[in-house]
């Protein structure tokens, strides 16, 4: 009998329902009673990972510590538990069906019919079960991606089903999330389409044990009475979800629930109250801000919020800690330019540039990183950021007007940011860049140092490009210094203009390290500095109105 228990998250009637969310919820509350849990998901797409899939497509590409390129549901899984993921934590079809391709090369099915059943649902029980089988966990939840029904999930509802015979009754349940829309014409909520969804998971052998029904409207006793009975769940396994003002209500929303009472009950685990005191502290602030600050996210990939996810979540962290309302302002890099970039950012109180990869909207946010330098606003560019806030320091205060990256400018003559070493000989895109945690050495006396508060550091990166040591000399002789040094390879981590406000730019993406628990202290830090400037400027425009 195993000594881990099994949840298993599905979704019915449409995605984007926030499987993720409440999965990472269910997790809070069952961390917070002592149990130690984790959470993974199953992704029905072949790509082997998202790292070589667009923003647009997939969202941003969550990075773990151990280098895994991993859905963004990580991020929430990360942010709610404060414990690291790894690549155990998530897995797509196209690593499942290259396992079982490479074993069959090998030669382990010989005289073997490779099929999906056994073999590829064989594959499929023994990843869910990596984790439980370390002896880290009490309880892993398996959030599976896309909607019940769909083919290509068919391989994880039926490795579902055999899991849930192999493990026992008390040992692994199955929640389903789903929708009871609204229909306003009718002025009623319906239940069909939660009755189809249930329906679908039962014609693949699998019956919920638990219902959470996402809702606009609260659920009514008899519509709850009326799920209980059409979809095989005992009343009290009807779960509400209302839709939250924040994510980070969610929680409590399914404490208040019982869903942590009734999940614990069906895996025969004692039950207690969930200690959400420094979670609720959190919230607190986040809610009650004394002050609201401006800040400027430059990208390109601004109209899917998705895309930078993991910085949105961790200005809301750092905003709370601060106790500061941060109201961010997604501005496509694409449209800057040195006629309007003033208008588009002269009211603002700090600015991020962010993370990406290619030459569309290169242009805009090195004009960008222009304009708060000589204006002095606050600034923190981020991995592609970073590079840009070193050509335009190349071009406008060392005058090499044609500095460049080699990724946008193969025959640059000036490349002060260039293809990392390691690279120059890689083919395969996939899994291929600079990933995972890295060490970094930080200079006394510098910004990043004050920030930190240590000399030694770990953060995670994802990048093929890095600083040209060939122009370190010259760069830091005008002014912009390397604050930060890998110790093993000597990349420069970090870069920062000490006569400026608030000006550093990181190699490194310290968005996904940011927890509720643990805000990143470089975006706490970035944010106390947009108020103190928002300060500082308010104070001076009353002095001269004066």
């Amino acid at each position: 009998m195993t000594t881990t228990k099994y949840i298993f998250v599905t979704g019915g009637v449409t995605s984007s329902l926030g499987k993720g969310i409440i999965a990472a919820s269910l997790a809070k509350l069952l961390q917070a009673q002592g149990y130690r849990t984790t959470i993974q998901k199953l992704d029905p797409y072949i790509n082997v990972d998202p790292g070589t899939l667009n923003p647009y497509e997939h969202g941003e590409c969550y990075v773990t510590d151990d280098g895994a390129e991993t859905d963004l549901d990580l991020g929430h899984y990360e942010r709610f538990l404060n414990v690291p993921t790894s690549q155990s934590n998530n897995v797509t079809t196209g690593r499942i069906y290259q396992s079982v391709i490479h074993k069959e090369r090998r030669g382990e099915f010989l005289g073997k019919t490779v099929q999906v059943i056994p073999h590829i649902t064989d594959e499929i029980k023994r990843r869910i079960q990596i984790l439980g089988k370390s002896g880290d966990y009490d309880i892993v939840i398996t959030e599976i991606g896309g909607t019940v029904g769909d083919i290509e999930s068919l391989p994880y509802i039926e490795a579902v089903r055999q899991l849930k015979w192999d493990l026992g009754e008390d040992n692994a349940i199955v929640i389903h999330l789903t929708l009871v829309p609204y229909l306003s014409a009718a002025g009623e909520l319906k239940t069909k389409p939660t009755q189809h969804s249930v329906k679908t998971l039962m014609e693949s052998g699998v019956m919920a044990d638990i219902l959470v029904c996402r809702t606009e409207h609260e659920l009514p006793e008899d519509l709850r009475d009326k799920l209980a009975k059409f979809c095989n769940v005992r009343r009290e396994a009807v779960i509400q979800s209302i839709d939250a003002s924040t994510i980070y209500d969610v929680p409590n929303l399914m404490l208040d629930q019982g869903l942590d009472k009734v999940v614990l009950k069906k895996l025969a685990l004692n039950s207690s109250v969930p200690d959400l005191t420094h979670w609720n502290q959190f919230l607190s602030r986040h809610k009650n801000p004394t002050v609201e600050v401006t800040i400027g996210l430059i990208g390109k990939y601004v109209e899917l919020q998705d895309s930078y996810k993991s910085i949105l979540e961790a200005f809301i962290h750092a905003g709370a800690e601060n106790e500061v309302r941060v109201k961010v302002e997604s501005i496509h890099s694409e449209y800057i330019t040195s006629k309007n970039v003033a208008e588009k950012l002269g009211h603002l109180h700090g600015v991020l540039v962010a993370p990406g990869f290619g030459e569309r909207g290169i242009e805009g946010k090195i004009e960008a990183v222009r304009y708060v330098r000589e204006s002095n606003i606050p600034f923190l560019g981020i991995c592609l950021g970073m590079q840009m806030a070193v050509i335009e320091y190349a071009r406008n205060v060392l005058s090499i007007a044609d500095a460049n990256s080699t990724e946008m400018e193969e025959r640059t003559k000036n490349p002060v940011i260039d293809l990392m070493e390691s690279q120059k000989t890689v083919i395969d895109k996939g899994g291929t860049m600079r990933l995972g945690s890295w060490e970094c050495d930080l200079l006394k006396d510098s910004l990043a140092y004050s920030i930190y508060g240590q000399s030694s550091i770990k953060e995670r990166h994802r990048h093929r490009y890095e600083f040209n040591n060939s122009f370190k000399t010259q760069i830091e002789d005008a002014g912009m210094i390397a604050s930060g040094i890998n110790p093993e390879t000597g990349l420069v981590e970090i870069v920062e203009v000490p006569d400026r406000n608030w000006f550093i730019g990181v190699q490194y993406h310290p968005e996904y390290k940011s927890t509720v628990a643990n805000p990143h202290p470089l975006f706490v830090a970035f944010v106390k500095a947009a108020l103190d400037f928002k300060t500082n400027t308010n104070s001076v425009s009353m002095a001269q109105k004066q």
